[in-house]
């Protein structure tokens, strides 16, 4: 079958294939037609003067309405305009989870270049606006001419602390439903497709002589369909599957499946019957982006493009944008008697038994995003075995395509408006036992995996696991790093869901264990991502009363947020790692602890509690015969006793240490000891 693609102008600027960042967005469907208005729309309301801010753009859709796809054919239009890149966010999980902004923010900046190590950790509530990542994000586009997709937006709390004061970057948003709260939008609300660009999809993906010989079927099968682009192309797989099937009986088909899914009871029918599956109901929504923006244009499939209100002008001082309240709103459910519903029910009904165990199992996936390497460990099966289902499922449409990863394996998301259906699927007709082990089988194979990349970084380190079969190993250090910074993410997730769960901890904990070795390698761990690392490791401690474990990885924690400047977080997590480690009566944690909380109480400049918590780390690290440390502690002390005009005791402090130092043969250290004891005895002299 022949398919291509509509054409469109281009936009202006620089030359599109040089616009960094367009592999960033979603594949995309390989056909797209029709959406004229819209994208008239769109061009208008971008081409519009902005003053003070950022403009924005919204696309508002019901799931199966094709806002990202019209999102990214528009993105690719008008990049050249944007000579400083496209950025991409997704702001929604599969199963209609809310990312934080200050996620989506460091991801955006990590796109822009930015190092986000220097970018304190997140703390404190709020909307998000004063998150550092946010700030940090709208500090790095001023002055840049950067495009902004961010892709499922579930409600105006996720954009706002992302819009930056810089009239030169836009930001195209899609969403479910209207960005209430945010002053100055005109969504742009997507409908079905006209008649024309539906029969026209259809001959695409289906033929265009088995659609051009059966015209009335073919209208018939849109109607059904009510326009909606993932529905048709849902039925237009199943067509394809089923050469003998006429397109009126498909049509036919697909308004009974409709109408028994929308009085089916939950749990009824086996998934596979022919008649359609039986899907839990879902209480209906209304319609996506009723509400009006300022100027209160909306567009939609059936207005011409003549209908768009004329542009006022933008509103000048930033401030006349409403801030969002700070209740999130919930995801737009896909209702029973959607026309997508039917369609689904249809295409998942002629699958395999093979291929529909994959599809389930697939919403185990970190993020429902997988490539060959993740599914077959989901199902048990061989990586090109997986690959092959993986290809079919997505020639059903009931995958879409993900950006290849940076070695060219092919990648492949669930589709949010199928994951919440796939769900009640996997749990009616999956043994709790069989999810268990396909959950346990790809914590396994990431394990693996991570350690791979590492011992591939860091060959000093040891040798790696046993070699993975051929199809599934890391070839050379440059792919270890591309995949744990393509995979980061989903290996992210993959930890947190798991030991969420808590039913799989050893395995979650080796796999954080193995991510904290790994990620520092790459030269890219963001600070962020190891204290997110870190506190998982405090959950699953603290879960088994592991003391030592929790000790320790408070010490961490407390590490990164001093590193970041935020003594008073810091000095928390120290006292907690304190009363941890004398728990489980370790001196060295004791040490570590008390000595982190002097260096926060030093950098606060209360250098009397300092000296209290040097004095006491330094006698833990006296009765450990640790000189080393006893040494500088004794200097810490010191400088402690310097700073409350305590001299006396200050140069007696440093003697000591310069003493120790000399018994221990440690050059370096005496002499730094002394220049600090002579600029003590100067300063004194001179008066200080």
């Amino acid at each position: 079958m022949a398919r291509k693609t509509a054409t469109m102008e281009a936009g202006t600027g620089a030359p599109v294939e040089r616009v960094p960042g367009l592999e960033r967005l979603p594949a995309g469907p390989a056909l797209f037609v029709g959406r004229r208005t819209e994208l008239a729309a769109l061009r208008a309301a971008a081409a519009r003067p902005a003053e003070g801010r950022s403009p924005v753009l919204v696309l508002a859709g019901r799931p199966g309405s094709g806002r990202t796809a019209l999102a990214v054919r528009f993105a690719v239009t008008v990049a050249g305009q944007y000579p400083d890149g496209v950025l991409f966010a997704r702001l929604s999980a599969p199963d209609g989870g809310r990312v934080p902004p200050a996620r989506a923010a460091r991801r955006l900046l990590e796109q822009l270049g930015a190092d986000t190590a220097d970018v304190p950790l997140p703390g404190g509530a709020g909307d998000g606006r004063d998150d550092p990542a946010c700030v940090a994000l709208r500090a790095a586009l001023a002055g840049r001419r950067v495009l902004l997709v961010l892709d499922d937006v579930r409600d105006a709390g996720q954009l706002w602390p992302l819009l930056a004061d810089e009239p030169g970057c836009l930001v195209l948003a899609t969403t479910a439903g209207p960005l209430t709260g945010i002053e100055d939008i005109d969504p742009v609300i997507l409908g079905g497709l006209d008649r024309t660009a539906a029969a026209e999809l259809l001959g695409d993906l289906v033929g265009g002589t088995r659609i051009g010989c059966d015209p009335v079927g073919a209208a018939d099968l849109a109607e059904a369909c009510g326009s909606q682009p993932a529905a048709l192309r849902l039925m237009a797989g199943r067509l394809r599957g089923k050469p003998e099937l006429a397109v009126t009986e498909a049509a036919k088909e697909l308004l009974r499946a409709v109408a028994e899914a929308g009085k089916a009871e939950p749990d009824r029918a086996p998934a596979n019957d022919p008649e359609g599956a039986k899907e839990s109901a879902e209480p209906a929504d209304p319609p996506a982006g009723k509400g009006k923006g300022k100027r209160g244009a909306v567009v939609t499939a059936s207005e011409p493009a003549a209908a768009v209100a004329p542009p006022a002008e933008p509103p000048r001082d930033p401030a006349a944008w409403v801030r969002p309240g700070p209740e999130p709103a919930e995801p737009v459910p896909v209702p029973d008697n959607d026309p997508l519903v039917g369609a689904f029910t249809l295409a998942y009904a002629g699958l395999t038994a093979a291929q529909a165990r994959m599809l389930r199992a697939l919403t185990l996936a970190p993020a429902q995003s997988a490539d060959p390497r993740t599914a077959s460990a989901l199902v048990g099966c061989p990586a090109p075995e997986a690959a092959t289902t993986l290809a079919a499922l997505a020639e059903r449409e009931l995958l879409a395509e993900e950006p290849p990863a940076a070695d060219g394996t092919a990648r492949y998301r669930v589709p949010g408006r199928l994951h919440p259906r796939l769900v009640r699927l996997r749990e009616r007709e999956d043994r709790p036992a069989e999810i268990e082990l396909a959950r346990a089988r790809l914590l396994e194979r990431l394990v693996r995996l991570t350690e791979s990349a590492r011992s591939l970084l860091d060959p000093s380190e040891g040798a790696g696991p046993d070699p993975l079969p051929g199809p599934l190993r890391l070839k050379s250090a440059a792919h270890a790093r591309e995949w744990l910074l393509g995979e980061r993410d989903p290996l992210l997730g993959a930890v947190a869901d798991a030991i969420g769960q808590g039913d799989l901890d050893g395995s979650a904990g080796r796999l954080v264990t193995a991510l904290l070795r790994s990620l520092p390698l790459t030269g890219a761990a963001a600070p962020a991502d190891l204290h997110q690392l870190h506190e998982l490791v405090l959950t699953v401690a603290e879960r088994h009363g592991r003391p030592r474990r929790a000790s320790a990885a408070l010490l961490n924690l407390g590490d990164l947020q001093a590193a970041a400047g935020r003594w008073e977080q810091a000095s928390g997590h120290y006292r907690a790692a304190l009363e941890h480690a004398r728990t489980a009566d370790d001196e060295a944690l004791c040490a570590r602890a008390l000595e982190g909380a002097a260096g926060c109480h030093r950098a606060l400049g209360d250098a009397v509690r300092a000296a209290d918590w040097y004095g006491r780390a330094l006698g833990v690290r006296q009765s450990m015969g640790d000189q080393a440390a006893e040494a500088r502690l004794l200097a810490r002390v010191a400088e402690a006793h310097a700073a409350q005009r305590r001299f006396d005791e200050a140069e007696r402090e440093y003697r000591a240490s310069l003493s120790v130092l000399r018994r221990i043969g440690d050059e370096r250290g005496r002499e730094a000891v002394a220049v600090a004891l002579a600029e003590l005895r100067e300063r004194v002299s001179t008066g200080w």
